[in-house]
């Protein structure tokens, strides 16, 4: 299981790494360079899915064979 991704924001193009939480879906994050609030894409389930260089946990778990998606209804 990979704890971190590399979130890179879609409006100035800066990337950070950042730590995952194991076990929720993060639905905000804000850039730390130039404030630019993401979101999750639709159909995506948190913004480390979306922006980041590898899902979250949970989506890992699950295309992994074990567990069930996080937080997608």
């Amino acid at each position: 299981m990979i704890a971190q991704s590399v979130i890179k924001c879609p409006g100035c193009g800066t990337a950070k790494t950042e730590p995952m939480p194991s076990d929720a879906c993060q639905i905000v994050y804000e850039c730390t360079h130039c404030g630019m609030r993401l979101r999750p894409k639709p159909g995506d389930c948190c913004v480390f899915c979306s922006y980041g260089s590898v899902p979250c946990p949970p989506i890992q778990a699950e295309r992994a064979g074990g567990g069930a998606a996080c937080c997608r209804g």
